[in-house]
């Protein structure tokens, strides 16, 4: 059966005990700014992410306007041509 010993801790002992605790202490301290800081730039992700969303439904919109002005600009100028060519023809 073994034994438990207790034995003091000497002073070099106990000043690098106290140095790991500040550093795991130093650590956590950072990896809790991280998150932080990088929670924040999640939220920053998802607020362009919605923004570039709006801006891409604005931007199909625009492109259909545009397409149905290219529709009818090339429908009139087709009408016209025939029609001054059938009324150059009967002359």
């Amino acid at each position: 059966m073994k034994t438990k010993s207790i034995r003091m801790r000497s002073a070099k002992e106990t000043k690098e005990m106290e140095s790991i605790e500040k550093y795991r202490t130093d650590v956590t301290l950072h990896l809790v700014k991280i998150t932080g800081e990088l929670a924040h730039i999640r939220e920053k992700v998802e607020s362009n992410h919605t923004h570039l969303e709006k801006i891409n439904g604005r931007l199909t919109t625009a492109e259909h306007s545009i397409t149905a002005m290219k529709t009818i600009g090339t429908t009139l100028t087709i009408t016209i041509g025939v029609i001054l060519t059938w009324l150059g023809l009967g002359k």
